[in-house]
């Protein structure tokens, strides 16, 4: 993705807004919206704005886990799944 190519300043954002919302839809790429020539914003489709925040959760919970196995905080996945188990089994008592 080249966000070079996706620079636009504000002043062509409040003149074509409509039109840009539009482009998003079917380019995914990011716009990045300029205020005297630095960048300020980023603006982008709300579905790839979702796919985005999903992605970083993802990424979140694999940095947590990595953390716990190399401090050693890890069961064997038998005694997790029997953990599961009477937990389920209790809950349905």
């Amino acid at each position: 993705m080249k966000l070079s190519e996706q620079v636009k300043p504000i002043s062509y954002l409040k003149a074509h807004a409509p039109e840009i919302i539009r482009t998003l839809k079917d380019n995914p790429q990011p716009v990045v919206i300029t205020l005297h020539g630095e960048a300020k914003a980023i603006l982008q489709d709300v579905g790839q704005y979702e796919e985005t925040q999903e992605t970083l959760a993802l990424l979140k919970v694999l940095a947590l886990t990595n953390r716990q196995v190399e401090e050693g905080k890890l069961r064997p996945a038998a005694e997790s799944f029997a953990r599961i188990r009477k937990r389920l089994a209790d809950s349905q008592s």
